[in-house]
């Protein structure tokens, strides 16, 4: 029974494994859903977007100061109504100045989208949260989908079109001011110790790894429920590779034991 809770522990242990470092990319399956890190990875500065006033904009004249960066498209309201409702909450608890020591950037990747719905929604926000955020300090951008879909795999976050909508993963990307991803924040609730200490470290330029990106392989993405669901078959694999591993040690170490055995009675 010991044996056994040792190999679930050590599966267990694989889901929660950290990045080896910061620059390690996993290609991701054509068609996959999720996030697939791309830390210390530049995004493209001369990539254009379309601000809320209808005008073109590079993305490079955006990174004057950490990044916190949010793709959504702004009719759903599944995941990324949830997500920038609580970012908006986690804003006005934080002791940094969104607009002075860093930026958020949310940009929609349907091009769908316009620059009236993406102006209509900043409003919304910045009417509603209670401390005051300069219009600077919180961009809703929007684009072709040539450029959101750049700027997505630029990321590592992949989504796919899915009845009207969009099935995507729930992150935050954190940018340095030069571009460079340093830090991913997954799901829709935050801390705003949690994203202080990111944008600390976003601007000096330093990368790092998260908890969570071994977790795709513990878990996968249903695009019909929307949602992570814990994958039994990977996590059994694993299991089973590991007693086999553990049966096998076991086996060799016999094996020399009785060996080693055997050559004493015969020198004595």
């Amino acid at each position: 029974m010991r044996g056994s809770a040792s190999l679930v522990v050590l599966a267990a242990a694989a889901c929660l494994a950290p990045a080896s470092r910061a620059g390690d990319v996993v290609a991701p399956p054509p068609g996959e859903i999720g996030i697939f890190e791309k830390l210390g990875g530049q995004v493209p500065l001369d990539l254009t977007l379309v601000d809320e006033g209808g005008h073109k904009v590079a993305l490079g004249r955006l990174l004057d100061r950490p990044v916190l960066l949010t793709l959504n498209y702004f009719r759903c309201a599944m995941v990324c109504t949830p997500q920038l409702n609580n970012l908006a909450a986690v804003l006005e608890r934080m002791d940094l100045e969104p607009g002075k020591e860093f930026k958020v950037l949310t940009v929609s990747f349907d091009d769908r989208d316009t620059p009236e719905i993406a102006e209509r929604k900043r409003a919304n926000y910045l009417e509603l949260m209670k401390r005051p955020v300069p219009p600077e300090g919180w961009r809703f951008l929007t684009g072709d989908a040539a450029s959101t879909k750049a700027l997505a795999d630029a990321v590592g976050f992949k989504f796919r079109r899915q009845d009207g909508g969009f099935a995507h993963p729930a992150a935050i990307i954190v940018l340095s001011p030069t571009g460079r991803v340093t830090r991913y924040l997954y799901g829709m609730d935050y801390l705003p110790a949690e994203l202080e200490t990111a944008v600390g470290f976003a601007a000096q330029g330093i990368a790092l790894p998260t908890v969570n990106k071994w977790l795709r392989f513990c878990f996968s993405y249903d695009a019909e429920g929307r949602r992570y669901v814990f994958s039994v078959t990977r996590v059994a694999g694993t299991i089973i590779l590991l007693a086999a591993a553990a049966l096998l040690a076991a086996l060799i170490s016999k094996g020399r034991s009785r060996k080693r055995g055997t050559n004493e009675r015969s020198a004595g």
